[in-house]
């Protein structure tokens, strides 16, 4: 375990010993990963978005057991149960909740009213401002280069504008994977970085084999982004299936979406009426057509293929282009402890003129 800690704004603010987060990926960073990340000295997160309430529950307990470190759990803001899950994650003394959209004044004000620390994702300037002034605790800011549902604009250009314009910490995410990224976060004003491809493929995950070969067997040029999962810009690995999706019509998308939906409907627990509030919630104030809103529920499915049941053939996996630079599977304390080294390293041996 690494003694070379750099303290930063974000180490204070949530307790961990290094500037490090491993994001909440759907149906991969469950209790495993996530203790093993804590354990390691980094922050780690919990997926529930892919879980029912009481199975969220289970999983915050299972953490707790494995590990006295601090840890998060990531939430949708827009989620029909929300507050319930709110609510768990204050019971069970959870350190951290983490969104990947931005959750409301009222999400805020009660997690923090209980001590929990708010981090959201986010993927623009203004949105930055906007849970910054409604009192989020520090921010996770994405670039173009992360996987998932990401943006077009590259992390370089991102993160400077974020951390200019908000006085919380600020997360660099987005084509991170070793001790160099870290120190270049670090120049551009970060308190830290967080890395979702990069903890997906460590011996800690319990992603199947064969996906994980799949991801060690990519180069740059096989990660692409691709509107026909759900509707929106998703950053993938290229494969059969994703090239078959594009090439699919409106109709067949469809019907794949809707049977997707009843999936994932008896996999969440959410009633038909739960899911159609969830669908109403996705929509209000966005520019998306109902044909959008049924295509996202291919993402959650279409993730769980691949991520649970090793499909690569049937599932999409969700990854950043650091993907293409990634050739091994080392463990989350081997991995920490290398991230924070080669950063140490990089700091002693930047060519600068004497």
């Amino acid at each position: 375990m690494s003694d070379a800690t750099i303290n930063t704004p974000l180490t204070e603010l949530v307790g961990v010993r290094h500037p490090i987060v491993q994001t909440g990926m759907g149906w991969v960073a469950g209790p495993r990963l996530v203790s093993a990340a804590a354990h390691a000295g980094a922050l780690g997160i919990l997926a529930s978005a892919t879980m029912t309430t009481g199975r969220l529950r289970s999983a915050v307990r299972e953490v707790k057991s494995r590990t006295d470190a601090p840890f998060g759990v990531n939430l949708r803001a827009d989620a029909g149960d929300a507050a319930e899950r709110v609510q768990i994650i204050v019971e069970e003394g959870v350190k951290v909740a983490s969104f990947a959209l931005a959750p409301s004044l009222e999400l805020i004000a009660r997690l923090k009213d209980a001590g929990v620390v708010v981090i959201p994702s986010i993927g623009a300037r203004r949105h930055a401002e906007k849970v910054a002034a409604w009192g989020a605790d520090a921010v996770v800011v994405q670039g173009g280069e992360g996987g998932g549902h990401t943006g077009d604009v590259a992390t370089t250009v991102l993160l400077p504008q974020v951390v200019d314009a908000v006085d919380v910490p600020v997360i660099a995410a987005g084509g991170f994977h070793d001790g160099r990224g870290l120190v270049a976060a670090l120049a551009y004003g970060a308190a830290g970085i967080a890395m979702g491809t990069r903890f997906l493929l460590t011996s800690d995950s319990t992603v199947p084999d064969a996906v994980k070969a799949t991801y060690l067997a990519a180069a740059v040029k096989d990660v692409t982004v691709t509107t026909k999962v759900d509707g929106l810009p998703h950053r993938m690995l290229r494969t059969e299936l994703v090239d078959a999706l594009e090439r699919s019509g409106r109709a067949g998308s469809l019907l794949r979406a809707v049977r997707h939906a009843g999936a994932f409907r008896r996999e969440s627990g959410m009633s038909w009426p739960q899911m159609i509030r969830e669908g109403l919630a996705m929509k209000h104030g966005k520019e998306l057509t109902w044909s959008q809103v049924l295509l996202a529920a291919n993402t959650p499915m279409l993730l769980k293929a691949s991520m649970v049941e090793g499909r690569t053939d049937l599932g999409v996996m969700a990854a950043g282009q650091v993907a293409g630079l990634i050739d091994d599977l080392p463990s989350c304390a081997e991995l920490v402890d290398r991230v924070m080294a080669e950063a140490h390293t990089t700091l002693r041996t930047l060519p600068l003129a004497g």
